[in-house]
């Protein structure tokens, strides 16, 4: 009998040490999801604020593109009027909406991009040579941004699927609820396609 309760008294030490390793899990991975998805929307921002710039430099050399220039200028105002909450990033039609608007910007400003291949002069621009440099950081910047979010979502979408995470996430913090993660869309897939 001695010996069984010494067993059980193990046992028990060994489960309640499992979930007391995973008691802060929840909240510091749901801490990491929103400081990455921060770093996702400075990034957005970043671009944001550098459209109107690039847009102005172009329109000098490209008068006659006006349907580039707007399809650019409507995908950042698009952009710049849905607002996202961390606690939105549970929400998957919104998230889905947000992605959205951030792909359309993403194919104006290859459209533009591919557009400015028939102005040399532009090309040669210091002022647009700049700014295609920051453009193309930027670019990279968020690609990193995503990418440190996805890997955030993932640990905290795992942590509340899987044993003992679900057990303490479902009585510490019932409020947990799975984050949404980006997707590629099929248009991102595709190379961007403009006729002369």
């Amino acid at each position: 009998m001695k010996a069984f309760l010494v067993v059980l008294g193990v046992i028990t030490l060994a489960i309640v040490g499992l979930f007391a390793t995973h008691i802060n899990s929840v909240p510091t991975l749901d801490e990491n999801v929103k400081a990455t998805w921060s770093q996702v929307q400075n990034q957005y921002k970043r671009r944001a604020d550098l459209i109107p710039d690039l847009i102005s430099t172009v329109k000098g050399y490209a008068q006659h593109e006006k349907d580039t220039l707007t399809e650019v200028t409507n995908a950042r105002a698009n952009v710049g009027k849905l607002s996202m909450t961390p606690e939105m990033l549970s929400n998957p039609q919104i998230f889905a909406q947000f992605q959205k608007a951030q792909n359309a910007l993403s194919s104006a400003l290859s459209k533009l991009m591919l557009v400015v291949e028939k102005y040399p002069d532009l090309k040669a621009s210091k002022n647009f040579l700049a700014l295609q440099t920051q453009l193309e950081g930027t670019e990279n910047r968020i690609s990193v941004a995503r990418r440190d979010y996805i890997t955030a979502v993932k640990q905290y979408n795992t942590e509340l699927r899987t044993y003992p995470g679900k057990i303490v996430a479902s009585i510490l913090y019932p409020e947990a609820q799975i984050k949404q993660t980006f997707t590629a869309s099929p248009t991102e897939q595709e190379t961007p396609k403009v006729k002369f």
